[in-house]
Formats: C-alpha cells, sequence, structure tokens
C-alpha cells in the first residue's frame, strides 16, 4: 500500500477542503459544535463497520471512539492517510505494527485531562484516608459509628508516569502537603514538579516508601504488568493503590490476592483489564476496593474540549504549521514540550 511522507510544514492551499473521516459508536456521542470543523473539511462520520469504506482518499482520521480498534483491520484501505488524531491521552488501543512503520502522524489529546485526573486522584486518597466510603456505608444501614480519620497532609505519594497528567497530580498533591515523588523512564533529582524521580523500572525498590501509589503511566509494552506481585509484597500494610491509568497496568490476579491477604490496604480503580468491569468480578464486592468507571477525566464539557482540541490541530494542518501533541510511535505517548 502507497503510503504519503508527511511534512507538516508544507504549506497548503488555503481553499483546500480535505477528507476527513471521523471514527465513532454508539457509545461514542458524537462531537459538539462540529459546524466549524464541517466547513473546513469534508466530513465523513464512520464506524467500526463502515470505517474501512470511508477511509479511501482521506487524508485524515479523527479517532474520537478511543476505544476502538477498527483501524487495524481496515489499515489496507487507508490509501491516502497522512494524520490521526485519537481523543484520548492514550493511545495502546491504537498502535499496531503497520501504523508504527508508516509515515502517518499520530497526536493525541495530551493536556485536556491533566488537571481533572489530578483532582480525582486528589479526591481519592482523602476518600480513602477520611474514610467517606465507610461512612456512606454505615449511612445506608443507618449506624452512627465515631471513628479517628488519618490525616493526608505529611503523607507520601509516588506517582508513577512523568507526563503532564503525572506533573498536574503531583503539582496537586503537595499543594495538598503530600510529600511526593515521580516514577519515570529515568531517574533524577531537583524536578520542579516531584522533587525527585526514580526509575520506574525499579519500582519494587520504591513502593514501599509511599502511602498512596498512584498509577498514571501509559500502556506500553514496558509498563504491562508493571504493577506486580513483586511490587505489591514490597508496599506498606497500610498503602492505598489509586489507578487512574490503564487497567492492564495492573497484575489483577496479584492484586485481589494482596488485597484479600492484606498485604495491602485498599484500592481505588478507575480502570480495569476488561472494561466494563464484568458483574461477577471480584472488585465489586471486596470491601477495601472502590470502583468508578473509568471516569477520572471525564469532567463536563469534556467533549467540547476534545473537539475543540482537534479543530486548533487542523487549523495548524492546513496552515502547515507545527501539529501539537505528536506521538512517539516506538515509545507510545507525546513527549513534553
Amino acid at each position: 500500500m502507497r503510503r504519503i511522507v508527511v511534512d507538516v510544514n508544507q504549506t497548503t492551499e488555503p481553499t483546500r477542503r480535505p477528507k476527513a473521516v471521523i471514527l465513532t459508536s454508539a457509545r461514542t456521542a458524537r462531537p459538539y459544535n462540529t459546524t466549524s470543523l464541517e466547513a473546513q473539511a469534508d466530513v465523513v462520520w464512520a464506524d467500526a463497520e463502515s470505517l474501512a469504506g470511508a477511509l479511501p482518499g482521506a487524508e485524515i482520521l479523527f479517532v474520537w471512539d478511543f476505544f476502538s480498534t477498527a483501524l487495524r483491520d481496515a489499515w489496507e484501505h487507508a490509501d491516502s492517510l497522512r494524520w490521526i488524531h485519537v481523543a484520548a491521552a492514550g493511545v495502546d488501543t491504537l498502535l499496531f505494527d503497520g501504523l508504527r512503520e508508516s509515515d502517518v502522524v499520530i497526536t493525541n489529546a495530551r493536556g485536556a485531562f491533566d488537571q481533572p485526573i489530578a483532582e480525582f486522584v486528589l479526591a481519592s486518597i482523602l476518600a480513602h484516608d477520611k474514610l467517606l466510603h465507610e461512612s456512606k456505608g454505615l449511612q445506608r444501614e443507618h449506624v452512627w459509628r465515631h471513628r479517628e480519620v488519618r490525616r493526608t497532609a505529611g503523607q507520601r505519594a509516588l506517582v508513577v508516569g512523568t507526563g503532564g497528567i503525572g506533573r498536574a497530580t503531583g503539582r496537586l498533591l503537595r499543594a495538598a502537603g503530600l510529600e511526593v515523588r515521580g516514577a519515570g523512564r529515568a531517574a533524577h533529582d531537583d524536578d520542579p514538579d516531584f522533587g525527585r524521580i526514580v526509575a520506574a523500572a525499579d519500582l519494587p525498590e520504591h513502593a514501599g516508601w509511599a502511602d498512596h501509589l498512584v498509577l498514571i503511566a501509559p500502556l506500553t509494552d514496558q509498563t504491562r504488568g508493571m504493577l506486580n506481585a513483586e511490587v505489591l509484597a514490597a508496599m506498606k500494610p497500610s498503602a492505598h493503590l489509586v489507578n487512574v491509568g490503564r487497567g492492564p497496568l495492573v497484575d489483577e490476579p496479584a492484586l485481589i490476592e494482596a488485597l484479600q491477604a492484606g498485604q495491602i490496604a485498599a484500592a481505588s480503580l478507575d480502570v480495569f483489564t476488561e472494561e466494563p468491569l464484568s458483574a461477577g468480578h471480584p472488585f465489586w464486592n471486596m470491601p477495601n476496593v472502590h470502583v468508578s468507571a473509568h471516569m477520572s477525566g471525564d469532567v463536563v464539557g469534556w467533549r467540547d474540549t476534545l473537539a475543540d482540541q482537534f479543530e486548533d490541530n487542523l487549523h495548524a494542518w492546513l496552515a502547515g504549521r507545527d501539529l501539537a501533541n505528536v506521538v512517539d510511535k516506538d515509545l507510545g505517548y507525546a513527549r513534553r514540550g
């Protein structure tokens, strides 16, 4: 299949209307306010079944259904594709060998979810420390039971993932009085957001330092299953795990065993290996597990934000300017800067 080499600095004629396919599905409502978008490009809406028929001649693909893996099956029909924008920070569901090896540029929604997810992490930590989940359960049973709660300021949080979301989380947790460290690809000191960053590859050596271990890393071959039995064994018995990254970052059977054995105290989980979480999954009925439905970044208006972000990049693409949030296809995420 022919591939077109992309030069994002190449000037494009101002009257040119590229064909842009928007991949959506019944579970992902269409972006709002697309009138302006449709004035700049010949927009074709597609779902997983119709994507193969929509791709020929399309230069742009906007992956609005960011859970979809349909492009892999329709790839041979992408005869003119130059740029893919994904309405998510993570691109793990999109990347496959053919796309990695092509000249197609990928951009993502880096920055759109930074503060909302940081707030969700802080809320999860506070709810754990202040026994809010337990209080709600007692309320349902009409039980008045005085308890002592934990002071959050002065505790330690290890944030695994030092991209935009991780850094926003580190800043917010530090503002709340926690001592924070990051875990990333390379260790170094004197980081402006974390103070100290340790190597994520050495997580078993550092997990015991934290009262709260927060997973925000992208899902890559290197991070899949990084929260495993070895790391869980190194954590404090009082430790609290928060996962707002991707479900497969965690070895779920090992986590279930650790929680049931009291190896760690609790887990607040927003993402899972299989979503939606099956009705019979043990997490539902575990008193020390707090489940939310992959919603940590989805604040009111988030769809508008994602649509606007794509349209801003479209303006840049049509004008021949550099695109924002270009993903390094080997690393699996957009670099800082």
